[in-house]
């Protein structure tokens, strides 16, 4: 068969893997530059690394990015350092981690002895937690985790990534997060965008055709052979299959015929929420207890009223060697906001001079003349916003135009999004399209 792929993201690449090594021929369209989609990275003059240009790791329990790694042949760059992630609470920092530091935080012993028991019900007991579903977060971590160690630690959390929705949000979502998650994070030598150039270079050895910066302008079916076409430069070619992986608002636009179906509706109701970096190259280090993730506190969903404009501050270098990254100190300022939100409208010297005034907070020392460089980095979607019963809300990953397939990541629900759950869901509905053409034959 002749499989088209829109999107060279880890799910349309790992889609592309099974394809290709099922002996098919697969063309791959991607629009930007490189692949990698929301974990492409960039370089600067004089960095030996590349740097993501949305904070990502892996973790030690992420199996399906793990085998797939083991499968190219390249298991061996991957890393995990064990780096230092805490919270803020009243201008303190408190290692932030599911375990003996817990006994540290500013709670009462009974407050600590029941959130490490609801933790550890969590990480331990619950094996499929999409139950829990028929709860938010916010009733149910309030319930058993205690309401002090819920306003001084969930909540911040909730409010910082979903805003006005905070509350909505079901505790399957939360449940996936803390069960999936390992204290060490992975990363690749080179930077993530090293290791989807790696894996796109395989894949081009394997006869897949990867087309960079060569966006898909419309995705119909063929009125005589019902056979899926995608437009790309304004000519048309027919495929046997298509995958797409972009995001649902994209696929609506490129097959205006999934508008009109139950399938289209129930896509247009999929909500997600945007994300915001600012990265700035400072010539010194700014969180010099050598934290690397620091989550700070949002009181209220709108960001004039919150302590702080952003949800984490990320020492990117204090995770890894600033050695790889020509001696700069790196600094993500990140946060999720709606796409109507004034931050993806503000210019980018706006925003970064807004996101730059908060660091003297987190270093008495800092001045601005500390700052080599920034950068802006902004996608509308960038979290799916998973609500009570989300299950009956997903969409199948095969759409009811023939012979076309979906795989977002409003579709790997429990679990959240990141490159282990967009490797699970590219090779499951390649195997999918694959088994129908065996029915077919």
């Amino acid at each position: 068969m002749r499989i088209g792929i829109i999107g060279a993201g880890v799910a349309g690449l790992s889609a592309a893997w099974d394809c290709a090594n099922a002996g098919h021929e697969v063309h791959v369209f991607e629009a930007g530059a490189h692949p990698g989609g929301l974990a492409a990275g960039f370089k600067d003059e004089g960095w030996d690394w590349w740097m993501e240009k949305f904070y990502h790791h892996w973790f030690t329990t992420d199996n399906h990015l793990l085998t797939l790694a083991s499968e190219l042949g390249v298991q061996q760059n991957i890393i995990f350092p064990r780096p230092k992630t805490s919270f803020w609470i009243d201008g303190e920092l408190y290692q932030s981690e599911m375990n003996t530091s817990i006994f540290g935080l500013p709670l009462s012993p009974i407050d600590i002895v029941r959130m490490g028991a609801a933790g550890a019900f969590l990480k331990f007991a619950v094996r499929n937690g999409q139950w829990m579903e028929q709860y938010t977060a916010h009733e149910w971590l309030q319930l058993y985790m205690g309401r002090a160690a819920y306003e001084m630690f969930f909540q911040p959390l909730l409010i910082g990534k979903f805003g006005q929705q905070y509350q909505e949000v079901n505790m399957a979502w939360m449940w996936a997060r803390i069960f999936t998650r390992s204290v060490a994070l992975g990363t690749y030598q080179g930077g993530f965008q090293a290791f989807l150039n790696d894996f796109a270079a395989e894949l081009e050895r394997r006869g897949v055709q990867i087309h960079l910066s060569t966006p898909v302008e419309q995705l119909s079916v063929d009125a005589d052979t019902t056979d899926p076409t995608l437009q790309v430069g304004g000519q048309a070619t027919r495929f046997d299959r298509v995958i797409s992986t972009t995001s649902p608002q994209l696929m609506l636009k490129l097959a205006p015929r999934l508008q009109s179906t139950a399938y289209g509706d129930q896509m247009h109701e999929l909500e997600s929420i945007g994300a915001v970096v600012v990265i700035a190259a400072l010539r010194q280090q700014l969180l010099t207890d050598n934290t690397y993730w620091l989550s700070l506190p949002a009181d209220s969903p709108d960001k004039q009223e919150s302590k702080f404009p952003f949800l984490a501050l990320v020492e990117h270098t204090n995770f890894l060697d600033p050695a790889n990254f020509g001696g700069d100190h790196l600094v993500y300022m990140g946060d999720y906001v709606p796409p109507e939100h004034e931050y993806f409208t503000m210019s980018e010297n706006a925003l970064t001079e807004r996101f730059l005034g908060q660091l003297p907070r987190f270093n008495d020392a800092y001045t601005p003349d500390w700052v080599r460089k920034t950068w802006v980095f902004r996608a509308p979607y960038a979290q799916p916003v998973p609500k009570v019963y989300h299950s009956r809300n997903i969409p199948p990953l095969e759409t009811p135009l023939p012979g076309v397939y979906w795989a977002s990541m409003s579709q790997v629900y429990p679990y959240d999004r990141g490159t282990n759950f967009a490797v699970e869901i590219g090779r499951r509905v390649a195997n999918m399209a694959l088994d129908q053409q065996t029915l077919a034959l």
